[in-house]
């Protein structure tokens, strides 16, 4: 096809072909949505390489960008890519240990950071940075160097001096370096090129069924390789892509935007689920009949239609047209599908998402390959409870211990400065991925662990955390659940439970004194008790030597803030267990 792209800042030149009267995005500005065009975003784009030229970045240099998801975001990742220099994006809510090692490791030389506050921050590390020598802020009015520097600084570049530095990028040359926010150690420098990212893209648009006429909403960080890629995604198949003001608006901007499409990770979905759970136990009479019935009705919902009943479809006609509805109607009305990925989404929130008519891409992949391996699509094939079928034109078999090893050009050309761990994970073509998985009905790749986050107990018997996990959060009454026992005499579990669904069973069922403060209630027997019956009827899924023995109540969520959890919402094992070493220790009296 004319203007195929074969670097990833050739998209936009592909879309103005492809869909010229497609805007490329659209952000809030002055309370209005207001859409970029291709055209615009390329002028904005060639404005601010010419500005990096200016100010000495060269093919190769990395130059970073802290921010939340913005407009400015992506320009800088087109500006910075399109005259051959590397993108080094951070989280901007990383420590100030990662700040320091990640720019020092990746040597960058040039960062636009969005706030005045995360200015301030990585300002008071500057002398620490090696090679650093610009900081650069996106937020207005401040005494701080504006990014606007930048752009002032390309006037003495020529559009001829630009051209040339597009026509210099190769497509095996590297395009991103994204820092791998480990739940171990120092984070590892992922090396992908404009190949890798554009043959993960291909695979993957494949498998997602978009069109041009569709709006995609995006808030999760676009900083991660699995936003990013759908950004990518989107652009190549014409979407507009609304960026989110925040994560606290989200909701409004749904009502507003009324995305057909958005990625998400699992505990975005689960807290649409238990927002729409609340509103339903505050119903009453028939209204309050009808809501759970629908819930039951959901819970049951089966992908193949051969195998409902006629009586099934009529009746989950009628709940989609009496309570379903609003489930769409929270997502913004025109919602038609999810993509999901990071962990495991628990099947019964697959199954009533799914029968409200909203499809669930549930799908596998890491950093290092680009990210997307595998995903649950509908067309092409669908198993609940498992991460789908392989992407097009990416190889996957499993290792003799059962790990999953995948092959294909999606394939990172390995780790910034470290070419030892980049030997020990690829080996002959093959990514070595560090997870578990095995084949349901000899096609759909099913995720069992993380092959580090297997343990054994001191009885020489494995347990699987996540297959625990995964189940447990299936009550209503636990918000988050880890597996512990690593080496002891058997496996326990912290456990954050829900204080609101708690509180509502207790009024309900007049257990527990619900006038306590936050820890004494949940500390009390009445819902040690409840938490106990909870876990006994997921244990009997399990094997005797598997199934959670004594468990420790953890009052307060785990976050990304506190640092249980990395920017992606995996739990620090090693850091949760540390923070709360007593719980540990009562647990196992020791």
């Amino acid at each position: 096809m004319k203007n195929e792209p074969t670097r990833i800042f050739d998209l936009v030149k592909y879309r103005t072909h492809t869909y010229a009267t497609s805007p490329i995005f659209s952000h809030k500005e002055n309370n209005d949505w207001k859409k970029i065009s291709n055209e615009s975003f390329q002028e904005q784009i060639d404005e601010i390489s010419k500005g990096l030229i200016a100010l000495g970045v060269k093919p190769h240099d990395k130059v970073g960008i802290i921010s939340e998801n913005r407009l400015e975001w992506s320009l800088l990742d087109f500006a910075i890519q399109q005259i051959g220099a590397i993108v080094v994006a951070l989280y901007p809510n990383i420590s100030d240990n990662d700040y320091k090692y990640i720019i020092n490791h990746a040597e960058i030389k040039i960062a636009v950071i969005s706030s005045k506050d995360l200015y301030e921050r990585i300002n008071i590390l500057k002398s620490e940075f090696t090679q650093l020598e610009n900081l650069f802020i996106l937020q207005n009015e401040t005494v701080y160097p504006h990014w606007t520097i930048i752009h002032q600084s390309g006037k003495v570049i020529s559009d001829q001096q630009l051209s040339d530095r597009k026509k210099a990028v190769q497509h095996e040359d590297i395009a991103t370096i994204i820092y791998t926010s480990g739940t171990t150690g120092n984070p590892k420098g992922v090396m992908l090129t404009h190949k890798n990212l554009l043959a993960d893209m291909m695979s993957s648009e494949y498998s997602f069924p978009v069109t041009s006429y569709m709006r995609a909403l995006s808030f999760l960080p676009v900083c991660h390789a699995y936003e990013r890629l759908f950004h990518y995604v989107y652009m190549y198949k014409g979407l507009t892509i609304f960026y989110a003001n925040s994560m606290e608006t989200i909701g409004a901007d749904m009502k507003e935007v009324k995305p057909h499409i958005f990625s998400a990770v699992p505990r975005v979905l689960e807290k649409v689920y238990e927002k729409i759970m609340t509103t339903g136990n505050s119903l009453t009479g028939i209204k309050r009949k009808l809501f759970f019935w629908a819930i039951e009705l959901g819970e049951k919902y089966d992908l193949e239609p051969n195998n409902r009943s006629t009586m099934y479809d009529i009746k989950l006609a009628i709940a989609r047209k009496l309570i379903f509805s609003k489930w769409k109607e929270a997502l913004g009305g025109e919602i038609l599908g999810v993509a999901t990925g990071s962990a495991a989404l628990q099947e019964r929130l697959i199954r009533l998402y799914m029968a409200a008519g909203i499809n669930i891409y549930e799908g596998y992949g890491l950093t290092e390959a680009g990210p997307c391996l595998s995903v649950n699509d509908y067309r092409r094939g669908m198993k609940i409870g498992t991460v789908g079928l392989p992407l097009i034109n990416i190889d996957i078999k499993l290792a003799a211990d059962g790990e999953i090893l995948a092959k294909g050009d999606n394939i990172m050309l390995g780790y910034y400065k470290d070419e030892q761990v980049t030997q020990e994970v690829i080996k002959d073509g093959w990514l070595y991925t560090g997870d578990i998985g095995q084949w349901e009905d000899e096609r759909f790749l099913k995720i069992v662990d993380r092959k580090k986050e297997m343990f054994k107990t001191s009885g020489g018997k494995y347990i699987v955390p996540q297959a625990i996990e995964s189940k447990m959060v299936e009550s209503p009454f636990i918000e988050q659940f880890m597996v512990i026992g690593d080496g002891e005499k058997f496996p326990a579990a912290f456990i954050v439970p829900s204080y609101s669904n708690l509180l509502a069973w207790s009024k309900d069922s007049a257990q527990g004194n619900v006038s306590l403060s936050k820890d004494q209630f949940l500390s009390s027997d009445a819902i040690k008790s409840k938490i106990t019956e909870e876990i006994n009827l997921v244990n009997k899924s399990f094997g005797q030597w598997e199934q959670i023995k004594k468990f420790s109540i953890i009052p307060d969520e785990f976050t990304i803030e506190g640092g249980e959890l990395t920017p992606t919402l995996k739990m620090k094992r090693k850091k949760i267990i540390e923070k709360h070493i007593n719980n540990y220790r009562e647990i196992y009296a020791v």
